[in-house]
C-alpha cells in the first residue's frame, strides 16, 4: 500500500532532503487534500513540532478533519496525543518520546500511553541515520538500532514506521534487504519510508507485507497519485 506523506514546515507543505535541505514547498492545501482523498491512509508530519521550533497545530487539525491520517511530530505526552486524536487523526506517531538520551527504549512511557489511548492508535517511529535511531527531528541519535527497539515496543503499538533518513528525499530507492530484515522482527504493520521512487518498488514491498510512505516521488510526479 502506498501512503502519501504531507510534511508541514512554516505553514507550508514541504519536502526536505535528508531532513535538512528544503527542496519543495507548496501552499495549495486544497489541491493536495483532494489528490490524497482516495487513499485509505495519509501520513501527516509537523516538522516544526518535531524540530521543537514551533508547531502547525491548526493545519494538522484542518487536514485531519478532511483526510484519514496518522499524525506525528513533537508528540511527547499523553495529553498531546489525545489532542491530535481529538482533532481527527486516526493514529499518532511517537518517535523521540520512546527513547531516552542514555540509549534505552522508554518502555514505561510506551506502556503508559498505550494504556491511555490504546495500542491500536499508536505507531512507533523508528528513524535511523547510519543504522542508529535518530531523534529530535533527526538532529540527534541514540545508541540503539531498530533491531534493539522493535521487540521491546511490540506489546504497546499497532505499527512501526521505519524511516531510512540516509535516503530521505533522494529518490534513490529504499534498501529492500532492510525491509526484509525488519519484517522478521514484528507481527505488527510495518511501514517504511526514505527514497521510495517507483510503483515497482512499492509492489515489491507489498509482497513482503510492508507498506510504503512516499513524499518526494509523489510531489515531483515520479509516482502517479
Amino acid at each position: 500500500m502506498l501512503i502519501p506523506s504531507i510534511d508541514l514546515l512554516g505553514g507550508r507543505i514541504v519536502q526536505l532532503v535528508q531532513g535538512e535541505k528544503l527542496r519543495l514547498a507548496f501552499d495549495d492545501f486544497e489541491y493536495w487534500i483532494e489528490k490524497f482523498s482516495k487513499y485509505p491512509l495519509v501520513q501527516l508530519i509537523d516538522l516544526d513540532a518535531a524540530m521543537r521550533q514551533g508547531d502547525n497545530s491548526a493545519l494538522v487539525a484542518q487536514i485531519a478533519r478532511r483526510l484519514p491520517v496518522q499524525a506525528g511530530g513533537g508528540i511527547h505526552t499523553i495529553d498531546r496525543a489525545r489532542q491530535v486524536l481529538d482533532a481527527g487523526a486516526r493514529r499518532v506517531i511517537l518517535g523521540s518520546a520512546l527513547f531516552s538520551a542514555e540509549g534505552a527504549v522508554n518502555t514505561a512511557f510506551a506502556a503508559q500511553i498505550s494504556a491511555a489511548i490504546g495500542a491500536d492508535r499508536i505507531v512507533a517511529g523508528i528513524d535511523t541515520k547510519g543504522g542508529r535511531i535518530a531523534v529530535k527531528g533527526w538532529k540527534a541519535q541514540v545508541e540503539l538500532t531498530p533491531d534493539d527497539a522493535i521487540p521491546q515496543l511490540e506489546p504497546h503499538v499497532a505499527a512501526y514506521l521505519y524511516t531510512h533518513v540516509d535516503g530521505e528525499g533522494l529518490m534513490q530507492g529504499f534498501p529492500l534487504p532492510v525491509a526484509e530484515r525488519l519484517r522478521k522482527l514484528t507481527r505488527r504493520q510495518l511501514i517504511v519510508a526514505g527514497g521510495i521512487r517507483s510503483q515497482q518498488e512499492i509492489d515489491t514491498l507489498h509482497t513482503m507485507q510492508v507498506d510504503a510512505v512516499a513524499g518526494m516521488a509523489v510531489y515531483t510526479n515520479l509516482l502517479a497519485v
